[in-house]
């Protein structure tokens, strides 16, 4: 079964730091771009990053602009996602997403999705 799983979420103070890491399971990385997602509670899912394939263009949302940031190894097989400064907005269910061609906002243009990780910023 192709999939994603991604881990390193938890419960952190605002102001700090977390890098939440992403891996497939079932397919080469290198031939996805890869996004990732948040999804607070009671709201839609939000586009956050997205990375084309070969890590050489990355595109942020603008809430997360400066704060965010993404990175693959295509060689280890991960994708990250270090988020710095974490505020309590931040707080939601974080996804991975592997889609076949190129970076895209719709989250319905992704084909594989992992089970997501909780990230919660609380004082």
């Amino acid at each position: 079964q192709l999939r994603l799983v991604e881990s390193g979420g938890g419960l952190m103070q605002p102001g700090g730091s977390l890098r939440l890491s992403c891996a497939p399971s079932g397919f080469t990385l290198d031939i996805y771009a890869i996004g990732w997602f948040r999804q607070a509670p009671g709201k839609e899912r939000e586009t956050v990053s997205c990375i084309n394939k070969s890590g050489s263009s990355v595109g942020y949302a603008d809430s997360v602009k400066g704060r965010f940031t993404m990175s693959r190894d295509n060689a280890r097989k991960m994708v990250y996602l270090q988020i710095d400064d974490l505020k309590f907005e931040d707080t939601g269910i974080y996804y991975c997403a592997a889609r076949f061609d190129f970076c895209g906002i719709d989250p319905g243009g992704y084909n594989y999705w992992g089970q997501g990780t909780q990230v919660t910023v609380s004082s």
